[in-house]
């Protein structure tokens, strides 16, 4: 098998075969053609768009800054948009279906590298296909790494490593990525919600007795009685013919 075989296989690869070098050299020649275009000038760049890209649908645009390894690998669906510096690293096949929006600074890397160091240092590589569903949404900064599956109806949270499948009809975020909220198509899949729980009912007050105790009854008041061996004075008022005033009368 050639290298170009092989990496098409999904086995480790030599990248510096002649035939891949000069391969990528004519992809990165077109995409330099295209990012040095004036940004009006809308047919040429449909026209370098067409030489670069394996298959295209109607309605494709791609903004300055764009970048792949080979190009024909890249198969894109209808009404498709890739904001500023959209990198493709193309060594697998990247598939986008219809209505695919890709905000700035995005990255799709279908390259790896082995994890064992011996052979890793022998600059051997492997690249796994990525595919992306219809009526997807990248936010900008979005990575997309080797080998994942995007579904159909789903939004990529800004600044997401996209390092595992995504399920169809979700909003996905993170690093690792991992869907965040499943919209109504996805009912089936939805997250179970946590039972909402109570507040724990305060123990019940100990009731009353029927019957309060009888505080107890306050000491009566002690009467108004004159001391014993008192004698008592009265006086009074009589009329005095003589206007001596009140006689002294002492019972």
């Amino acid at each position: 098998m050639t290298e170009k075989e092989k990496q098409q296989a999904g086995e480790l690869y030599d990248a510096s075969d002649r035939e891949l070098f000069t391969e990528r050299v004519k992809a990165r020649k077109l995409c330099a053609e295209f990012n040095a275009l004036e940004y009006n000038d809308f047919q040429k760049k449909e026209r370098v768009v067409d030489r670069i890209v394996a298959l295209k649908g109607e309605n494709v645009t791609v903004e300055a800054g764009f970048l792949c390894n080979y190009g024909y690998n890249i198969v894109i669906g209808n009404n498709f948009h890739a904001d500023v510096n959209c990198v493709m690293i193309d060594n697998a096949e990247i598939t986008f279906g219809d209505n695919v929006y890709i905000g700035p600074n995005c990255c799709f890397c279908t390259a790896e590298r082995p994890l064992d160091s011996v052979t890793r240092n022998t600059g051997l590589e492997y690249a796994k296909p990525i595919k992306i569903g219809d009526n997807v949404c990248f936010g900008s900064g979005v990575t997309v790494a080797a080998g994942i599956t995007i579904g159909n109806n789903v939004v990529i949270a800004p600044g997401s490593a996209v390092t595992k499948d995504i399920p169809s009809d979700c909003i996905a975020a993170g690093n690792p990525c991992l869907p965040a909220k499943f919209t109504e198509r996805n009912a089936a899949h939805e997250v179970p919600k946590m039972a909402e729980e109570k507040p724990a009912e305060a123990p019940a007050a100990a009731k009353a007795p029927e019957r309060a105790e009888k505080a107890p009854a306050a000491p009566a008041a002690p009467e108004n009685r004159k001391p014993s061996g008192t004698r008592h004075l009265e006086v009074h008022r009589v009329d005095n013919p003589n206007g001596n005033g009140f006689p002294n009368r002492r019972k």
